[in-house]
């Protein structure tokens, strides 16, 4: 691969912490970033992404979505000085499950009989 197709990204968590920098190719996804970033996800965070979806990458102000490639992220303005393109990481929890299960337990909880004699 030519150096030129390769780009530097640091992921910057929500705490403030970073990953990174990793070396990408410029054809590579968003969704690929995505999948790294749950493989590597540092341990100990209070908050853990189990699946690609439940994470948001904004570049440059910009929610990207998960089919374009890295070379269609960059800085509108040109190269960047330093070289390392820095994302913003958004973990959103899948909340599907949880309200079913809730839903579940809240039918147990307020359980109620009649009787008519």
């Amino acid at each position: 691969m030519p150096e030129e197709d390769l780009v530097d990204i640091k992921f910057r968590l929500f705490d403030g912490s970073d990953m990174g920098p990793f070396r990408y190719s410029s054809a590579s996804t968003v969704e690929m970033l995505k999948e790294r970033i749950v493989s590597d996800w540092p341990k100990g965070k209070t908050v853990v992404p189990k699946v690609a979806n439940e994470i948001k990458l904004i570049s440059f102000g910009k929610i990207l979505e998960n089919n374009k490639t890295v070379s269609q992220c960059k800085a509108p303005f040109g190269e960047l000085t330093g070289g390392v393109m820095v994302m913003h990481v958004v973990v959103q929890p899948s909340l599907t499950k949880t309200k079913t299960e809730k839903k579940v337990e809240d039918s147990k909880k307020f359980g109620c009989s009649c009787c008519i004699m």
